[in-house]
């Protein structure tokens, strides 16, 4: 007959049967608590034994019930460490259920259990190990290794919960929708809604820290800006040229053609200080140093350093124009329109490779300089062109104005740094 069942009043039922029904209805294991005693082993101190509290389990549908301390002898000892285990073993040709140790290999990992569908089953309590040469199993600490029944997930509502529920139990509740567990003294959700009044051990304030929003998630953005006053670094610009075309600027005396003679006599000799000619209309003829009534005596010669200045008053740093003009370099605003920030990338600076070199037709030899078409490359706002746009000098004026932008990413770099350090050592204290 193709289909069968069972139990039926005045019908044979066997024990296979019977098995196969009731481990449909429960698992194997113990029959308590996952903090309970029941079948829990432990260490004896009188020699090579473990204990085993009583208490009832399921092995494969069968059910083995234990009314007092049971102690389970321990291989003896070898010459490696080992570990063995002790198990409730069924035994169905036996009809029983029995506490059984099982030695494992000297050297090697647990011994797998035997677990067969309708004969042997061995249901583990306890690892235990053995140590070399021991006599003595209460020096070790046996690991627990116990399974528990009535851990299958249900489904109730509110006011038909499981009665005398166990540690563990779960189910999903329909009244609230969401699923629940047993902690042993009553019901909490297993996955609850966290706010910030149920975080334990939450902080009272916040220190401030470097952080970041995304502009989706920050509430009352505006929709537009105003335009106001703001800068923008080098790198941030898109768009920008790879150079620059001339535009307003100076030369200094050596890079005008045909006009150092010119210069070299007035810069010395101080020529144009008690004389004059209004503009410098009359700017080809020269006067010596004994033609001018209170002149300076050459400060790049022997008569005086040019420290000794021609009078009590300021010095001020003089430029020539295009037009050969003598300029008094003058940096207040009053001079000035349509001031605004300019950022210069550091790393264009750094790039700078001081150089020493001989002068072309002189005998000025080992002068410490930087190359203008080498600055070109990285910092064209410095570099000086004539009327046909070829390279001529530098503003060397204009360097410590650059070297700004470095001094200042140095700042910030060693302000962010010493800000870490302090909130290392505060996490750290």
């Amino acid at each position: 007959m193709a289909i069968s069942s069972y139990p039926f009043d005045n019908q044979s039922t066997t024990e296979s049967q019977y098995s196969h029904l009731f481990r449909e209805l429960q698992d194997s294991g113990v029959v308590d608590s996952a903090n309970g005693t029941a079948f829990s082993v432990s260490a004896d101190a009188g020699g090579m034994y473990v204990n085993v509290q009583p208490g009832t389990a399921i092995v494969r549908g069968h059910v083995v019930v234990s009314t007092s301390v049971e102690q389970v002898p321990i291989p003896a000892a070898e010459s490696a460490s080992r570990t063995d285990r002790v198990v409730l073993r069924l035994d169905p040709t036996q009809n029983k259920i029995s506490l059984e140790a099982v030695k494992g290999e000297p050297g090697a990992s647990t011994p797998p259990l035997t677990q067969t569908d309708s004969g042997i089953f061995e249901l583990s309590l306890s690892r235990i190990p053995v140590p070399t040469g021991t006599t003595n199993i209460g020096t070790t600490v046996p690991q627990d290794e116990r399974q528990f029944t009535g851990g299958r997930v249900r489904v109730w509502r509110t006011e038909t919960r499981p009665a005398s529920p166990r540690l563990g139990a779960l189910g999903l509740n329909l009244s609230t929708a969401r699923w629940e567990w047993h902690n042993g003294t009553g019901w909490v959700d297993l996955a609850p809604v966290i706010v910030w009044s149920t975080i334990e051990g939450r902080p009272a304030t916040f220190a401030p820290a470097p952080h970041r929003h995304h502009w989706n998630d920050l509430d009352g953005v505006p929709s537009s800006f105003t335009p106001s006053a703001h800068t923008h670094t080098w790198d941030s610009v898109t768009g920008k040229p790879s150079s620059f075309p001339p535009s307003g600027h100076t030369h200094g005396k050596g890079d005008i053609a045909g006009l150092q003679g010119d210069l070299d006599y007035l810069v010395n000799n101080k020529a144009w200080a008690d004389h004059g000619h209004g503009q410098y209309a009359t700017w080809g003829h020269r006067h010596g140093g004994g033609d001018i009534d209170g002149h300076v005596g050459r400060a790049w010669g022997t008569d005086r350093a040019h420290t000794n200045g021609p009078g009590p008053g300021p010095w001020f740093a003089v430029w020539v124009d295009g037009n050969r003009n003598f300029c008094q370099n003058t940096s207040a605003r009053r001079f000035k329109e349509n001031i605004r920030d300019y950022w210069i990338d550091p790393t264009r600076v750094l790039a700078l490779r001081p150089r020493v070199y001989d002068r072309k037709n002189t005998d000025h030899k080992n002068e410490l300089g930087l190359i203008a078409e080498e600055v070109n490359e990285t910092l064209p706002e410095i570099v000086q062109r004539n009327d046909d746009g070829q390279i001529m000098a530098l503003r060397y004026d204009l360097l410590g104005v650059a070297l700004l932008s470095v001094v200042q990413d140095q700042q910030d770099r060693i302000a962010r740094l010493e800000q870490l350090v302090a909130e290392l050592a505060e996490r750290a204290a």
